[in-house]
């Protein structure tokens, strides 16, 4: 039999959720939360195989529990059910730990086999979702910064301007401007401020001095 956690601020949801479990014997719903916070009480406490974790809820909400579980040690699988399927959710809660990830209109038989794989360790992705990374991975802007890139990112971490860094490197000031947009894509950021703390955080930029 395999033990759940259903974590959603819906109590609707919940009760559905449990219900439908509870009328299936290999599963054994164990407890409901209505945040992260409690869900991460529980799961400490309960130990289930699997947890059931919607996204977006008041108080700690579901990435950020799922980050704690994993700094906590708890080995549940966590499969995330919510109804967002953007990269902004995706990928965060992926690489806070989900073992997978479904969305809220899926159907119970998927539901039912989804929970089961997640028990055995196993990775599972809706078919959107699925979709959304592989295009992610596929990407143009996809792959590691070039040299120059580098070159141009490490003088505007310095402070040069676009001119000052195109003076530096004896490109023109509209050749900076491109290195800087295939470098935001690369990343997954914005602006210059944004690519210079993502560049230090993966280690692509090291401290002077």
């Amino acid at each position: 039999m395999i033990t759940l956690l259903v974590v959603d601020d819906h109590p609707v949801v919940r009760n559905g959720l449990t219900g439908m479990f509870a009328s299936d014997p290999d599963f054994d719903v164990v407890g409901e939360a209505g945040d992260g916070a409690e869900a991460v009480r529980l799961a400490r406490a309960l130990r289930p195989d699997v947890i059931l974790m919607d996204l977006r809820m008041p108080g700690t909400d579901g990435v950020t529990a799922i980050g704690d579980l994993a700094r906590l040690g708890v080995e549940s699988r966590v499969l995330v059910l919510t109804t967002y399927d953007t990269d902004s959710y995706v990928v965060p809660a992926i690489e806070a730990g989900a073992t997978g990830y479904l969305l809220k209109d899926a159907p119970r038989d998927e539901l039912l086999r989804a929970v089961r794989a997640a028990a055995r360790g196993e990775s599972v992705l809706a078919p959107a979702v699925a979709g959304r990374l592989m295009n992610r991975v596929r990407a143009p802007g996809a792959g590691p910064l070039s040299q120059r890139e580098l070159q141009v990112l490490e003088l505007v971490a310095g402070g040069r301007t676009n001119r000052e860094a195109a003076a530096a490197l004896f490109i023109s000031e509209a050749t900076v401007k491109t290195h800087l947009l295939n470098i935001y894509a690369k990343l997954g950021v914005a602006d210059r401020a944004a690519a210079v703390a993502e560049a230090f955080h993966r280690g692509l930029l090291t401290p002077k001095g």
